[in-house]
């Protein structure tokens, strides 16, 4: 992605820095490549003209066919989980806008990344290929199924609340892998759990409650 395309207006440039500090670094995030990638990357260009002047909110976003952007924390919060060392190839469940997509692209050298919606896909994949990204691929599909003609994948991250994992997710997913993924149980509400493939089975972790759309 090219400088000219990170640089932005002055005022969203600002905003980045102070999210970064005020929203990540003091909650708790601190993985040096993910501040780096969440204080470069313009998130007002993954969003709807709008919205776009709140692109920077502690919040989740609108988008069109009743999907959202995650606030910057939980994208931020999710990506780090995954403990990405920049070799992994990572499967993205609910493309969205595309934003979650090139925070991975950032991060890694191959992203494979569903969305329910077709209208979305498309314009999510535009989106990324005018922004430079050949790292990413997108279609759509239904995220339950994953992307088989791609796995085995390292990571898994889902934004999209699931009642149960999909088994899908976990024959897709390399031993050893992790898959982050908010999970809507009766008892808790949503939560985010951090889950690694041991031996064939899924190791569980919740990580706090959150709230997203539902995996459709």
């Amino acid at each position: 992605m090219s400088a000219a395309m990170r640089s932005g207006p002055t005022d969203y440039a600002a905003q980045r820095a102070a999210m970064v500090e005020e929203q990540l670094r003091a909650r708790g995030i601190r993985e040096p490549r993910v501040l780096r990638v969440m204080g470069s990357l313009p998130r007002e260009l993954f969003l709807p003209a709008e919205v776009r002047e709140r692109a920077y909110e502690d919040n989740a976003l609108p988008l069109s066919h009743g999907s959202t952007v995650s606030q910057p924390y939980i994208v931020a919060a999710m990506t780090e989980a995954l403990a990405l060392t920049g070799v992994e190839r990572v499967l993205d469940l609910g493309t969205g806008s595309g934003y979650q997509a090139a925070v991975l692209a950032e991060l890694v050298p191959e992203v494979f990344s569903v969305e329910l919606v077709p209208e979305l896909a498309t314009s999510a994949a535009e989106l990324l290929a005018r922004l430079g990204y050949r790292n990413i691929a997108v279609r759509a599909g239904d995220g339950r199924e994953g992307w088989p003609e791609h796995a085995p994948y390292d990571a898994i991250l889902c934004a999209a609340a699931a009642s149960e994992i999909p088994p899908a997710w976990l024959e897709q997913l390399r031993e050893g892998g992790r898959c982050i993924a908010p999970l809507d149980s009766s008892d808790a509400g949503q939560q985010l759990e951090l889950l690694e493939k041991r031996r064939g089975r899924w190791r569980r972790k919740r990580l706090f409650p959150v709230r997203f759309v539902p995996l459709r």
